[in-house]
């Protein structure tokens, strides 16, 4: 077993002369795996001769040059070293390999790194707390080289959703078949389970004119429900748990421990397993927790995953606190406190710069009393999470290197810094969740929607850059990764100075919507993986922020209505956002895509919780039904919101053939004193079981009848 060098570099290399201060850093992991290779970013290009010319080297222990493979990437500001055997390496970079070398003197010209066969665990606390003083020590500089800055400038998926077919009820609008995503409201044709201002509810809704409210679970204030399973008869509730302790008093040399209430908290993730066979009398059967703030879950096969971000406060190292370096786990099966992990189940993911733990945990569900619970902990924070049945995809920033040249310093405090992406990939088999790779893509991920597996190969979209930097502009890419993570396609450069505001993958065909004033829908061929290209573009008003697949030929986009107001200093427009927009495109000519219908609904201020969560959406395949929450505000596009006119739910008819109509339309009007929305009576989610639909907010269910749209039924709380 190979020990991990448990660190991270940020070298700078500084030039002074009397005119100028010249800094370029590099970023590298200190880790990496055989199959993967190494790779180190640099703020300054390399030159393209550099690896030829002796410039750019490995040596190994003994201090032998190998016969690594060296490549220059992203116009020569990476290095990608492959074919390397596990041991302790090198990189050597002399002066001469950086453009304009003459003019840059490198403090340092060595990187060291540890290449292992595959991923390692962390054998001991000091290899965990030397790695995260490395990393505080990287912090440091970079936030150090912001503060020159500042001083310096003032003399910087599947083919379909899986979800509400046209069965007898509801199921979540779920972005990958056969995966549930955890949501506020489930049901099981019988009863409503919803999490409504913070409560746990059932609700029965065998008569819908008669619902009854028969039980609401009790939960302490430190526990909050955040969203819900339903597996057979048991509800599974997560939610986060905070518990208060106590924390060194850092600011003085006495070592007495004191109360500080503004910091002294943990945050957990935990989950309530309760028995609802009877759903009059749920009874709670066990808790597992898991310390950080919930990333995402899912369920699939009777098998629980759910992943945690978890901030340790390495920071306190140098100040001699007291630091608890290792997430916390808890299981009311085996005691009543949460306990570090062990250090087996923690390892250091590579290609990381983060000090974020990714946490993941496994647990079947076919007998949730006593079934095992399998956690393991990654450093290498998540943000977007993607899951198939038998994957798991993280993905993490890798912040760009930047050059900082005190005569070409930014005037604006907020700079912020281009990145690139990380993908980690998982393998699932029950409870086992094993890593199997990853790879790094240009730019950063919209959201999960910009994800997707299909047929053994992994797909993204990403943006790179900022839309607003007018010299460097905001380009779009697609990425295709084969089973390994490594990249074998790729479509780059599309919808200059834009950025990606929705992404689908349907099969072959990747749609993808960006934006800055006018909507580009771009469709790709994806069949051929090492070879995607675009097959059509359409250039429409406004933009879509969720795309929703309709049949293989027809795509509904739901955004905002926008509109170009002129500047009077002659630069370029303002775009103003105006009423929900729903688009449904004709993808039948793959060259030549058209938006066949299209619905304005309010004008400026209307929005609806589908425009941020898929899982807003509301359908009945059967019926061709699509309804979703909606606020109304009155008003064309002009400066400021309109009048509020009344907020409810709405459902359309939307067929390939007909086109977009309303059947429903379950508006509250506003009385004649109210002037904005009532959050507490705000539709957040919309079901259906047999003949009726339901809207839950969080003070009250209604029925209606789904043919006539009538209200039936009411159960307040």
């Amino acid at each position: 077993m190979w020990v991990i060098a448990a660190s991270l570099f940020v070298v700078s290399i500084v030039l002074s002369f009397a005119f100028l201060i010249d800094k370029v850093t590099v970023s590298a992991s200190s880790i990496a795996l055989t199959e993967q290779g190494w790779k180190a970013n640099f703020s300054s290009p390399l030159k393209d001769s550099a690896i030829q010319d002796g410039d750019i080297f490995i040596v190994d222990q003994q201090g032998n040059k190998t016969d690594a493979d060296i490549n220059l990437h992203q116009n020569g500001h990476s290095i990608e070293v492959t074919g390397m055997k596990p041991g302790s390496y090198k990189l050597q970079v002399n002066k001469e390999a950086v453009i304009a070398g003459y003019f840059k003197s490198m403090s340092t010209n060595q990187l060291s790194f540890t290449v292992h066969d595959e991923l390692q665990s962390v054998k001991s606390e000091k290899e965990l707390k030397d790695y995260f003083i490395t990393l505080r020590k990287m912090f440091n500089q970079r936030f150090s080289h912001v503060e020159e800055s500042t001083t310096e400038s003032s003399a910087d998926s599947s083919n379909k959703s899986s979800g509400t077919g046209g069965g007898e009820y509801s199921q979540t609008n779920n972005q990958v078949e056969g995966v549930d995503e955890a949501d506020l409201v489930k049901t099981d044709g019988e009863y409503i389970y919803s999490i409504m201002n913070g409560r746990v509810v059932i609700t029965d809704i065998r008569k819908p004119s008669a619902m009854l409210k028969v039980a609401e679970i009790q939960q302490e204030e430190t526990f909050y429900p955040m969203q819900l399973f339903l597996n057979g008869d048991t509800l599974i509730v997560l939610g986060d748990k905070q518990t208060q302790h106590e924390l060194p008093d850092v600011s003085s040399s006495n070592s007495d421990r004191i109360m500080l209430p503004h910091m002294g908290y943990t945050s957990s993730t935990n989950v309530r397993f309760y028995d609802v066979k009877d759903a009059k009398n749920p009874k709670l059967v066990r808790e597992i927790g898991t310390e950080g703030y919930l990333n995402g879950a899912r369920k699939t096969d009777n098998m629980l995953y759910f992943v945690t971000n978890v901030a340790p406060n390495y920071w306190m190292l140098e100040e001699g606190g007291d630091v608890g370096l290792r997430p916390h786990t808890f299981d009311s099966k085996k005691s009543d406190k949460a306990s570090p992990m062990s250090y087996s189940d923690i390892s250091i993911l590579p290609g990381t710069l983060e000090g974020t733990y990714s946490v993941i945990t496994a647990m079947d569900l076919n007998n949730p009393k006593e079934s095992q619970v399998v956690t393991k902990g990654y450093l290498g924070g998540s943000q977007a999470m993607y899951m198939s049945k038998e994957t798991l995809y993280l993905t993490a920033p890798i912040y760009m290197p930047r050059t900082q040249n005190n005569n070409k310093m930014s005037s604006t405090m907020w700079n912020p810094q281009a990145a690139n992406t990380e993908i980690f990939k998982f393998k699932l088999n029950g409870t086992a969740v094993d890593f199997v790779s990853s790879g790094e893509v240009t730019g950063m991920l919209l959201n999960q929607f910009s994800m997707d597996e299909h047929k053994g190969y992994f797909r993204v979209v990403t943006t790179k850059g900022f839309a607003w930097n007018n010299e460097e502009p905001s380009e779009n890419n697609l990425f295709i990764l084969d089973a390994g993570m490594k990249q074998v396609g790729s479509i780059e450069g599309l919808a200059e100075g834009e950025r990606i505001y929705s992404a689908r993958f349907m099969g072959d065909k990747a749609y993808m919507v960006t934006f800055r004033e006018t909507d580009p829908l771009f469709v790709m061929d994806v069949s051929n993986p090492t070879s995607p290209k675009v097959l059509g573009e359409l250039k429409i008003p406004g933009f879509s922020n969720y795309l929703h697949p309709l049949d293989e030929n027809h795509l509904i986009g739901f955004g905002y209505d926008t509109k170009s107001m002129p500047n009077e200093n002659g630069s370029e427009p303002r775009i103003i956002t105006g009423g929900m927009k729903i688009s449904l495109f004709d993808i039948t000519d793959f060259s030549n895509p058209k938006e066949k219908d299209v619905e304005i609904l309010g004008g400026q201020g209307t929005y609806s919780a589908l425009q941020h969560d898929h899982k807003a959406l509301f359908q009945h395949r059967e019926k061709g039904y699509y309804g979703f929450p909606v606020t109304l505000y009155d008003g064309s596009n002009q400066e400021g919101y309109g009048e509020f006119s009344g907020e409810g739910a709405i459902v359309y008819k939307i067929t390939a053939e007909e086109g977009i109509e309303q059947v429903g339309n379950m508006i509250n009007k506003q009385n004649s004193t109210q002037t904005h929305e009532n959050w507490e009576n705000s539709v957040q989610r919309m079901l259906y079981v047999r003949d009726s639909l339901y809207t839950i907010s969080m003070k009250e269910i209604k029925s209606y009848d789904l043919n006539t749209f009538k209200e039936t039924g009411i159960v307040t709380y």
